[in-house]
């Protein structure tokens, strides 16, 4: 037992060694492309933003907090029945990966909103607004 212990750790210590020594982790290229909502809330002014353009985002920021609300609650009961079936003695193969399918159809709903509202911020600003939003943001490329 104390063998097969000792094994465990050393295999999981091996598999874990790469990621210590990898490098750091490259720029995500789509967050690069677009501009954060906060940014674009933390930086109205210096960004010069129309009272157009605040009322269209918080239209769509306020738009996208209601489903994302919907799909916390919503993620959270489907999580809570993964997990009992999980907890069972027996895991029913078939229900706990249908459970699992029902999770990440609405992890996808939650990235596909996020997205969404990130174009329609991104497609609410001047392309002048979009530039300065990056270099606000500490990110210069386009």
């Amino acid at each position: 037992m104390k063998r097969t212990m000792i094994v465990a750790v050393l295999a999981l210590s091996i598999a874990a060694c790469p990621a210590a020594y990898a490098q750091t982790p490259s720029p995500d290229p789509v967050a690069a492309a677009l501009i954060s909502p906060d940014v674009v809330m933390t930086h109205q002014d210096a960004l010069g933003l129309s009272d157009a353009q605040r009322r269209a985002i918080q239209s769509d920021m306020q738009s996208a907090q209601q489903r994302f609300t919907q799909f916390q609650w919503q993620l959270a009961a489907a999580t809570e029945k993964m997990v009992s079936l999980l907890k069972q003695g027996h895991v029913d193969q078939s229900k706990a990966l249908a459970a699992l399918d029902g999770v990440l159809k609405l992890e996808r709903e939650v990235k596909r909103t996020q997205l969404t509202l990130m174009i329609e911020i991104k497609n609410e600003l001047t392309a002048d607004q979009q530039e300065r939003a990056r270099r606000l943001a500490g990110n210069g490329s386009k």
